[in-house]
């Protein structure tokens, strides 16, 4: 378990970025808070002290939509927060990322993209259960960040995604909640849709990485409570979020040092 209460990682710096080429101010729901410029949650509700990275072997891209990068209700982030390599993208309509393009091409990686296998092109690899790994290459889990109208307009449009395996999930054998979505701050278009984080934590599962699977659940509940008492709403998530996380660190960090 590695320390650290610097959260500057590619999201963050992909959302610094964003703001400073904007030529007016992004107004999303709750934009009177006056919030933290790095976990991007109240300033009393702040996290970043919190924050711990896991030490997992598996590398993630977050293939972002422009709108997404500046919603402080935003989870993707949170898989960075967590898995110390992880990229950020802005995607573009046209062309892909040049930065993207060298990631998905660099040999050290085994890329996937993590999307519903309804979707999948005809030719395309899916996985759903175990996942067949290349020797010595590291696993690129590619997500696209973005509402579910835009994400299905994102892969359609991003022709370099289709020739890459695809790992879909079952949620009725990944959820082990039984609850569905976790995720309180924006209403679900369908049933068993999860957020980014959320899918990201199940996704590490097939990976062998059960316990950094525990920790970005555990995270996202820290989020998703803190966020909601920062903006005083019906705060439907787990008030003991942040005791249960520091358990969880803490019992980690014993067995390391054992």
């Amino acid at each position: 378990m590695i320390s650290t209460n610097a959260m500057s990682h590619a999201v963050n710096r992909l959302y610094r970025y964003r703001k400073s080429i904007s030529t007016r101010e992004f107004r999303a729901r709750g934009a009177k808070v006056p919030r933290c410029e790095t976990c991007r949650l109240h300033q009393d509700y702040c996290i970043c002290s919190l924050r711990k990275l896991s030490n997992s072997n598996i590398a993630t891209a977050l293939l972002m939509h422009d709108d997404e990068v500046l919603k402080p209700s935003n989870t993707g982030r949170l898989i960075a927060d967590v898995i110390d390599n992880t990229h950020a993208f802005l995607w573009q309509r046209q062309d892909i990322d040049a930065s993207l393009d060298a990631l998905l091409k660099d040999n050290r990686y085994q890329p996937f993209v993590v999307f519903p296998k309804a979707y999948a092109m005809p030719e395309q690899t899916v996985y759903e259960r175990a996942v067949e790994k290349k020797n010595g290459k590291i696993p690129l889990l590619i997500f696209i960040d973005a509402t579910w109208r835009q994400a299905r307009k994102m892969y359609r449009k991003s022709s370099y995604l289709h020739d890459l395996p695809m790992i879909s999930l079952d949620l009725t054998v990944h959820d082990d909640t039984g609850k569905g979505s976790r995720y309180q701050l924006r209403k679900a278009v369908i049933d068993g849709q999860l957020a980014t984080a959320e899918v990201a934590a199940h996704v590490l599962t097939l990976f062998g990485e059960s316990v950094n699977a525990q920790h970005l659940h555990l995270w996202f509940d820290v989020f998703t409570y803190r966020y909601q008492k920062g903006v005083k709403q019906n705060n439907k998530g787990d008030p003991l979020a942040v005791e249960r996380y520091l358990d969880f660190i803490a019992k980690q960090q014993l067995e390391q040092n054992s």
